[in-house]
């Protein structure tokens, strides 16, 4: 008896021992770690790197934070690779689903890749595969530049052997940035909607934020646009398209970026564009659906039908800005059908749901410049022209950041353009005055020169 109760005792001692040796060590982690955050908040970085060790070695799965601000440690103070890598890969094994906003396990990829990339120290075959593995998880929370390199190594490994496989990924791509891209304008629009209103210190920090982000993901889909454009021919596209058709005719989201790309390539004519509208059509009635496939009525001959096709499209919608997306489609099937006058009416309408939309405002331009020759009965007529179609350049730049870089591009062809001085001395007129664009335009604007 006396031998169990000494068996007892001794068991006792060593679990209470155990649990207080765990209770210790726990307390401990905790200690470190209030004065490593307290030290890294403070930029006191080589006080902070003294606990930051201990953490690393100890207390690995007390915190995320211990690896989010040891990258920069890391990284940027110690400037040691093998230290950032071990961060990396720490990371990974004690929070490998760590998917909040702050600590975004795709960021925590995208940011390594970009620190391999800079000093040099990774292949660009292993730079695809971080890149990769951030891009599965959330290609939104990767880099402008990661999201671009990724994208281009897809293209190079996949577009002569399975190009499907980068257009599935730009899709998704564009869609993730669109869904941050809609987010930003109506974060901006809320600032700035009401003229009269006062902006705080911290909400013109705010709009700050948002316009370089909502420019800097612009800037993706411009990048994107162009590396697709490439490949993204309607040579390319129909084959792949007739042949994987009768597998996927009732599959929505094949069906939708198969007619989307064919439209924003010009390949309507082709008729396997009709047969993808009326797949998508049936698939999934939607507003998107509705609206492609109301071209093909309207191609049909059947005018009306195409207008009320239109309208319920419409009328399905209820997000604003996709209002303003589906008028702005309507718009440009306006303008590809010559119906310059309409087009302008359409995108004015989608200004009314979405007035930061500056694809609206350049497809106005755009509508101007198609109308230089028949709008003016000499050169400084026409030319005059292209003051209108400046104009809202110039309109989209300012209110649209994200798509500002591309903006700017149009507003240097329509400048070069604009009458010379010679032409407006010998026209009679004089610079800064009031001019009146004849035929449908008829907007009144400033004479400019071009410079010359």
């Amino acid at each position: 008896m006396k031998k169990i109760t000494f068996l007892l005792a001794v068991t006792a001692f060593l679990v209470t021992a155990k649990t207080n040796a765990q209770e210790d060590a726990t307390r401990d982690c905790q200690i470190k770690y209030n004065l490593f955050r307290g030290d890294f908040k403070s930029k006191k970085y080589d006080e902070a790197f003294v606990n930051w060790t201990y953490l690393m070695e100890n207390c690995q799965d007390l915190s995320v934070n211990i690896y989010k601000n040891g990258s920069t440690l890391a990284e940027d103070v110690k400037k040691d690779p093998v230290l950032a890598k071990k961060v990396y890969e720490q990371r990974l094994k004690y929070f490998p689903e760590h998917h909040d906003t702050k600590n975004n396990l795709a960021k925590a990829h995208s940011d390594y890749a970009t620190y391999l990339i800079k000093n040099k120290l990774a292949s660009d075959a292993e730079i695809f595969t971080i890149l990769e593995t951030a891009y599965k998880i959330s290609p939104k929370d990767m880099s402008v530049k990661n999201i671009y390199k990724y994208f281009q190594g897809v293209t190079d490994k996949y577009k002569d052997v399975e190009p499907q496989k980068v257009f599935d990924t730009y899709d998704d791509v564009i869609e993730s940035v669109g869904e941050k891209l809609d987010d930003y304008t109506k974060k901006i629009i809320k600032l700035t909607g009401d003229s009269t209103k006062v902006l705080s210190a911290k909400e013109k920090r705010y709009l700050r934020a948002y316009t370089i982000n909502s420019k800097a993901l612009g800037q993706v889909e411009g990048g994107l646009d162009n590396i697709i454009s490439e490949i993204a021919t309607c040579e390319r596209l129909i084959p792949i398209y007739q042949r994987d058709f009768e597998a996927n005719k009732s599959n929505a989201v094949w069906l939708r970026r198969a007619v989307s790309r064919m439209f924003n390539k010009g390949c309507q004519e082709d008729p396997l564009f009709e047969t993808l509208a009326k797949a998508y059509a049936e698939a999934t009635p939607s507003p998107d659906s509705y609206s492609f496939y109301a071209g093909i009525l309207e191609k049909n001959g059947d005018a009306s039908g195409a207008a009320a096709m239109r309208q319920k499209a419409f009328d399905l919608e209820t997000d604003p800005l996709k209002k303003a997306k589906t008028k702005l489609k309507f718009a440009q099937a306006a303008l590809a059908r010559g119906q310059k006058s309409k087009a302008r009416s359409l995108a004015r309408e989608a200004l009314k749901f979405n007035p930061n939309y500056g694809k609206a405002y350049l497809l106005i331009g755009r509508a101007y410049q198609t109308s230089v020759n028949s709008c003016g009965s000499d050169e400084f007529e026409k030319r005059m022209v292209y003051a209108a179609a400046l104009r809202q350049a110039q309109r989209a730049s300012a209110v649209d950041p994200s798509i500002s870089s591309t903006a700017r591009k149009y507003i240097a062809t329509y400048r070069a353009n604009l009458p010379s001085k010679k032409v407006i001395f010998t026209k009679g007129a004089t610079i800064g005055s009031n001019y009146t664009i004849k035929c449908w335009i008829g907007e009144t604007v400033k004479v400019a020169s071009s410079g010359k």
